[in-house]
Protein backbone atom coordinates (compact mmCIF):
# COMPACT_ATOMS: atom_id res chain seq x y z
CA UNK A 1 0.00 0.00 0.00
CA UNK A 2 1.30 3.42 -0.99
CA UNK A 3 0.52 6.68 0.77
CA UNK A 4 2.25 9.30 2.82
CA UNK A 5 3.62 8.34 6.20
CA UNK A 6 2.68 10.34 9.28
CA UNK A 7 6.27 11.58 9.63
CA UNK A 8 6.23 12.87 6.03
CA UNK A 9 2.87 14.56 6.53
CA UNK A 10 3.87 16.45 9.71
CA UNK A 11 6.60 18.66 8.13
CA UNK A 12 4.22 19.50 5.26
CA UNK A 13 1.54 20.56 7.76
CA UNK A 14 4.14 22.59 9.66
CA UNK A 15 5.19 24.34 6.44
CA UNK A 16 1.56 25.01 5.60
CA UNK A 17 0.95 26.48 9.08
CA UNK A 18 4.10 28.62 8.79
CA UNK A 19 2.98 29.92 5.37
CA UNK A 20 -0.47 30.77 6.73
CA UNK A 21 1.11 32.58 9.70
CA UNK A 22 3.41 34.58 7.39
CA UNK A 23 0.43 35.58 5.23
CA UNK A 24 -1.58 36.74 8.24
CA UNK A 25 1.35 38.74 9.64
CA UNK A 26 1.93 40.27 6.19
CA UNK A 27 -1.77 41.12 5.84
CA UNK A 28 -1.73 42.94 9.18
CA UNK A 29 1.50 44.79 8.31
CA UNK A 30 0.15 45.78 4.86
CA UNK A 31 -3.04 47.14 6.40
CA UNK A 32 -1.04 49.16 8.93
CA UNK A 33 1.18 50.61 6.21
CA UNK A 34 -1.05 50.86 3.13
CA UNK A 35 -4.62 50.75 4.45
CA UNK A 36 -7.40 48.69 2.87
CA UNK A 37 -7.11 50.06 -0.65
CA UNK A 38 -3.42 49.20 -0.93
CA UNK A 39 -3.66 45.76 0.63
CA UNK A 40 -4.40 43.27 -2.14
CA UNK A 41 -3.73 39.54 -2.00
CA UNK A 42 -0.82 40.05 -4.44
CA UNK A 43 0.78 42.74 -2.22
CA UNK A 44 0.36 40.57 0.89
CA UNK A 45 1.75 37.47 -0.87
CA UNK A 46 4.81 39.40 -2.04
CA UNK A 47 5.43 40.76 1.45
CA UNK A 48 5.05 37.26 2.94
CA UNK A 49 7.50 35.87 0.37
CA UNK A 50 5.03 33.38 -1.08
CA UNK A 51 3.50 33.05 -4.54
CA UNK A 52 0.08 34.47 -5.22
CA UNK A 53 -1.08 30.92 -5.96
CA UNK A 54 0.08 29.72 -2.53
CA UNK A 55 -1.69 32.68 -0.92
CA UNK A 56 -4.92 31.83 -2.75
CA UNK A 57 -4.58 28.18 -1.74
CA UNK A 58 -4.83 29.30 1.91
CA UNK A 59 -7.20 32.22 1.33
CA UNK A 60 -9.20 31.94 -1.93
CA UNK A 61 -10.52 35.53 -1.72
CA UNK A 62 -9.35 38.85 -0.32
CA UNK A 63 -12.24 38.72 2.18
CA UNK A 64 -11.10 35.26 3.37
CA UNK A 65 -7.59 36.62 3.94
CA UNK A 66 -8.64 39.72 5.83
CA UNK A 67 -11.37 37.97 7.83
CA UNK A 68 -8.65 35.58 9.03
CA UNK A 69 -6.41 38.61 9.69
CA UNK A 70 -9.17 40.14 11.85
CA UNK A 71 -9.30 36.93 13.91
CA UNK A 72 -5.51 36.82 14.12
CA UNK A 73 -5.28 40.44 15.35
CA UNK A 74 -8.05 39.86 17.89
CA UNK A 75 -6.27 36.76 19.23
CA UNK A 76 -2.90 38.54 19.33
CA UNK A 77 -4.44 41.48 21.19
CA UNK A 78 -6.09 39.14 23.69
CA UNK A 79 -2.76 37.36 24.23
CA UNK A 80 -0.99 40.71 24.76
CA UNK A 81 -3.66 41.79 27.29
CA UNK A 82 -3.40 38.53 29.23
CA UNK A 83 0.41 38.78 29.27
CA UNK A 84 0.49 42.30 30.79
CA UNK A 85 0.92 41.24 34.42
CA UNK A 86 1.01 37.43 34.61
CA UNK A 87 1.14 37.60 38.40
CA UNK A 88 -2.24 39.41 38.54
CA UNK A 89 -3.27 42.44 40.56
CA UNK A 90 -0.49 44.92 41.20
CA UNK A 91 -0.37 47.76 43.68
CA UNK A 92 1.13 50.08 41.07
CA UNK A 93 -1.82 51.59 39.22
CA UNK A 94 0.50 53.87 37.28
CA UNK A 95 2.20 50.81 35.77
CA UNK A 96 -1.20 49.31 34.86
CA UNK A 97 -2.42 52.52 33.19
CA UNK A 98 0.87 52.84 31.32
CA UNK A 99 0.76 49.21 30.13
CA UNK A 100 -2.87 49.54 28.95
CA UNK A 101 -2.04 52.75 27.07
CA UNK A 102 0.96 51.01 25.47
CA UNK A 103 -1.42 48.35 24.10
CA UNK A 104 -3.40 51.08 22.34
CA UNK A 105 -0.35 52.80 20.90
CA UNK A 106 1.40 49.71 19.53
CA UNK A 107 1.31 48.00 16.12
CA UNK A 108 -1.52 45.62 17.01
CA UNK A 109 -3.88 48.51 17.76
CA UNK A 110 -2.77 50.26 14.57
CA UNK A 111 -3.59 47.11 12.59
CA UNK A 112 -6.95 46.77 14.37
CA UNK A 113 -7.75 50.37 13.52
CA UNK A 114 -7.13 49.75 9.82
CA UNK A 115 -9.40 46.71 10.04
CA UNK A 116 -12.15 48.90 11.57
CA UNK A 117 -11.81 51.42 8.75
CA UNK A 118 -11.87 48.63 6.14
CA UNK A 119 -14.86 47.00 7.82
CA UNK A 120 -16.84 50.25 7.76
CA UNK A 121 -16.95 49.95 3.95
CA UNK A 122 -16.93 46.15 3.57
CA UNK A 123 -20.10 44.35 4.64
CA UNK A 124 -18.37 40.96 4.69
CA UNK A 125 -15.81 42.17 7.22
CA UNK A 126 -18.03 44.38 9.37
CA UNK A 127 -19.93 41.69 11.30
CA UNK A 128 -16.74 39.73 12.03
CA UNK A 129 -14.81 42.81 13.15
CA UNK A 130 -17.72 43.98 15.33
CA UNK A 131 -18.10 40.58 16.98
CA UNK A 132 -14.38 40.10 17.67
CA UNK A 133 -13.89 43.69 18.80
CA UNK A 134 -16.70 43.26 21.33
CA UNK A 135 -14.97 40.13 22.65
CA UNK A 136 -11.56 41.85 22.91
CA UNK A 137 -13.24 44.85 24.57
CA UNK A 138 -14.93 42.68 27.22
CA UNK A 139 -11.69 40.85 27.92
CA UNK A 140 -9.70 44.08 28.17
CA UNK A 141 -12.25 45.53 30.59
CA UNK A 142 -12.27 42.42 32.79
CA UNK A 143 -8.47 42.27 32.94
CA UNK A 144 -8.21 46.02 33.65
CA UNK A 145 -10.66 45.61 36.57
CA UNK A 146 -8.56 42.75 37.96
CA UNK A 147 -5.21 44.52 37.55
CA UNK A 148 -6.48 47.76 39.09
CA UNK A 149 -8.03 45.91 42.01
CA UNK A 150 -11.30 47.72 41.24
CA UNK A 151 -14.53 46.78 43.04
CA UNK A 152 -17.26 46.93 40.39
CA UNK A 153 -20.01 46.63 43.00
CA UNK A 154 -19.22 50.26 43.94
CA UNK A 155 -21.23 52.81 41.91
CA UNK A 156 -19.22 54.46 39.15
CA UNK A 157 -16.34 51.96 39.19
CA UNK A 158 -17.34 50.25 35.94
CA UNK A 159 -17.65 53.62 34.17
CA UNK A 160 -14.30 54.76 35.59
CA UNK A 161 -12.52 51.70 34.16
CA UNK A 162 -14.36 52.12 30.84
CA UNK A 163 -13.33 55.78 30.78
CA UNK A 164 -9.70 54.74 31.26
CA UNK A 165 -9.93 52.36 28.29
CA UNK A 166 -11.67 54.98 26.14
CA UNK A 167 -8.92 57.46 27.05
CA UNK A 168 -6.24 54.88 26.15
CA UNK A 169 -7.92 54.33 22.77
CA UNK A 170 -7.99 58.09 22.19
CA UNK A 171 -4.27 58.33 22.95
CA UNK A 172 -3.70 55.51 20.48
CA UNK A 173 -5.55 57.47 17.81
CA UNK A 174 -3.57 60.65 18.53
CA UNK A 175 -0.35 58.66 18.27
CA UNK A 176 -1.16 57.67 14.68
CA UNK A 177 -0.39 61.18 13.46
CA UNK A 178 2.40 62.35 15.75
CA UNK A 179 4.70 60.90 18.39
CA UNK A 180 2.62 61.88 21.38
CA UNK A 181 4.84 60.31 24.04
CA UNK A 182 5.60 63.38 26.20
CA UNK A 183 1.97 64.47 26.53
CA UNK A 184 0.88 60.86 26.93
CA UNK A 185 3.15 60.35 29.96
CA UNK A 186 1.57 63.34 31.73
CA UNK A 187 -1.95 62.09 30.96
CA UNK A 188 -1.07 58.59 32.22
CA UNK A 189 0.31 60.02 35.49
CA UNK A 190 -2.86 62.09 35.99
CA UNK A 191 -5.15 59.09 35.30
CA UNK A 192 -3.20 56.93 37.75
CA UNK A 193 -3.64 59.59 40.45
CA UNK A 194 -7.36 59.88 39.66
CA UNK A 195 -7.80 56.10 39.84
CA UNK A 196 -6.09 55.95 43.24
CA UNK A 197 -8.50 58.63 44.44
CA UNK A 198 -11.67 57.16 42.90
CA UNK A 199 -11.01 53.44 43.41
CA UNK A 200 -9.54 53.80 46.88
Amino acid sequence: MGGVSTTERAPKQDRSRATRQRLLEAAVACLAEHGWAGSTVAVVAERAGVSRGAAQHHFPTREDLFTAAVEYVAEERSTAIRALFPQGTTGDRGAVVSALVDLFTGPLFRAALHLWVAASDEDQLRSRVTELEARVGRETHRIAVDLLGADESRPGTRETVQGLLDMARGLGLANLLTDDRARRERVVAQWAALLDEILG
